[in-house]
């Protein structure tokens, strides 16, 4: 079965200051529990404010480091997962699952992409 990862993107600016409410993870901790169960998911985290991560670009035979934040970005990756599923539609069912357990007032943005195997 192909596996599939799915990019979390936020917008640091807007998201809220304590994070995710009580309520929304008690709802996303039910929802991975199902996952899990179901055999789809094989990993998943958030991941720290971009305003610890350092970006690494390689131009013209050169490296170059950029520490965040990342101002030049509106959206930044905040979490991912990854799942084996039978098909992509498979894994954007989970996606807007999850994306639905959010309140109203997050904007989120997630990315599902298969990943080549060998």
């Amino acid at each position: 079965m192909p596996r599939f990862l799915t990019l979390i993107r936020i917008d640091e600016k807007n998201a809220p200051a304590d994070g995710p409410s009580p309520e929304l993870q008690e709802r996303m901790g039910k929802l991975f529990e199902e996952i899990t169960k179901a055999g789809v998911m094989l990993d998943t985290a958030g991941l720290l404010p971009s305003s610890e991560g350092t970006r690494v670009h390689w131009e013209g035979g050169r490296i170059s480091y950029t520490d965040g934040p990342f101002t030049e970005t509106k959206e930044v990756i905040g979490g991912y997962s990854i799942s084996q599923c039978k098909d992509k539609a498979e894994a954007i069912e989970w996606t807007k699952r999850f994306l639905q357990t959010h309140e109203d007032h997050w904007t989120i943005t997630a990315e599902v992409r298969e990943i080549e195997e060998g």
